[in-house]
């Protein structure tokens, strides 16, 4: 006698349970109003004298909301802060989404890590492969992610979804043809209306040798509302069209999230992840492992494991190589092969896996690889 489980598929593969509730009953809106994402990017936490919902600001994390507000935007939507844990300071969603003080101590930080600015031919759009680009058309984020990469671009304006940017970007696309694989980035690019979303991908899917499309979004993880059957469908009508996510914790592994995910699925899109190793977050085995097996359940693939950047503010957040390195020893033989991802170094000049077969030196904090 065979049996299948009546729960939704994305009630049977979370982690932990559903938030929408609890963070509605919070905030002190009805379900329709905390399940609208236009309503959640209103209502980001962005200053110390903001509702937080179900959790208190330390006096730390006011202080730095005030202090580094001409550094880097502090953004955090209801529904990413119903996921702190309020009795724990140390919580994995807290160091990724709250400013910290520890940010205005990193002396060894950079402002552009990857030298993305010196591959950039056009505003905007960044070529280190011959054969794909990262199209940089957002700037606004459903949660700002302490350890972001490209905080630079907060101190310039206008850069979301910009006709301008976005035309010159494309008429770049389209007079180099070498580009087969287009990866639209931003900042988040979920962030904005459908038609403008959908509008990119159709002006790609007209140049004839572009062959991919891939989108990498934060909002299956900070904002899972917003992906509505109608944009999935809507960008079901461009394939192939990728996803990649970026889920760091297990404590992101919500039944929203899976939700948001299923909707992808459904249309045919596959979805892929992309992690950050960050101090605190998952640099143990343990967490690691409950991650990656939750994203396996929630049929997303592991892809990349990125070593943290030396972005400036982030000194707190980053973690040794070897740190790294016995994390990915520690997963061989004891998951899912194909949930293991591939640990890289992001550089200037592309991603470089790391392995203990990669290393062939180390001078303090330089270290060389083959």
């Amino acid at each position: 006698m065979s049996w299948v489980s009546l729960k939704p598929l994305h009630e049977r593969t979370a982690f932990r349970p559903s938030v929408t509730q609890q963070g509605a009953e919070g905030w002190g809106v009805p379900l329709s109003r905390f399940t609208d994402w236009r309503w959640q990017m209103r209502h980001q936490i962005m200053e110390q004298s903001d509702t937080c919902g179900s959790f208190e600001l330390t006096d730390e994390e006011r202080k730095a909301l005030d202090s580094l507000r001409s550094v880097f935007h502090a953004g955090v939507t209801p529904y990413y802060a119903s996921l702190v844990d309020p009795a724990r300071q140390d919580c994995p969603i807290r160091l990724q989404a709250m400013p910290r003080l520890a940010e205005l101590d990193d002396p060894a930080g950079l402002d552009d890590p990857l030298a993305e600015t010196n591959h950039s031919p056009v505003p905007e759009v960044v070529h280190v492969y011959p054969d794909r680009v990262a199209f940089c058309a957002a700037q606004l984020c459903p949660v700002y992610c302490r350890y972001c990469f490209r905080k630079r671009r907060d101190q310039q304006t206008g850069l979301h979804f910009n006709p301008r940017i976005i035309q010159s970007g494309l008429d770049y696309i389209a007079r180099t043809p070498t580009i087969r694989d287009v990866l639209i980035t931003g900042g988040d690019p979920l962030v904005a209306h459908d038609t403008q979303i959908l509008s990119l991908l159709a002006s790609l899917r007209a140049i004839p040798h572009v062959a991919i499309i891939r989108i990498g979004t934060r909002v299956p993880v900070t904002l899972p509302y917003r992906i509505t059957p109608e944009l999935a469908a809507g960008l079901a009508e461009h394939h192939p069209v990728w996803i990649n996510t970026h889920f760091n914790c297990a404590e992101e592994l919500t039944p929203e999230a899976a939700a948001a995910v299923d909707t992808l699925l459904a249309q045919g899109i596959p979805v892929g992840n992309q992690t950050v190793l960050l101090a605190g977050v998952n640099d143990s085995v343990d967490a690691m492992k409950a991650l990656l097996e939750g994203l396996i359940r929630m049929r997303v693939r592991p892809y990349y494991l990125y070593h943290p950047q030396m972005v400036s503010g982030t000194a707190h957040l980053r973690v040794p190589i070897e740190k790294g390195l016995d994390i990915m020893r520690g997963l061989r033989g004891q998951t899912t092969g194909f949930g293991i991802p591939t640990y890289v170094l992001d550089t200037p000049y592309g991603k470089q896996p790391i392995s203990p077969q990669h290393i062939v030196g180390r001078d303090g904090d330089d270290i060389v690889l083959a």
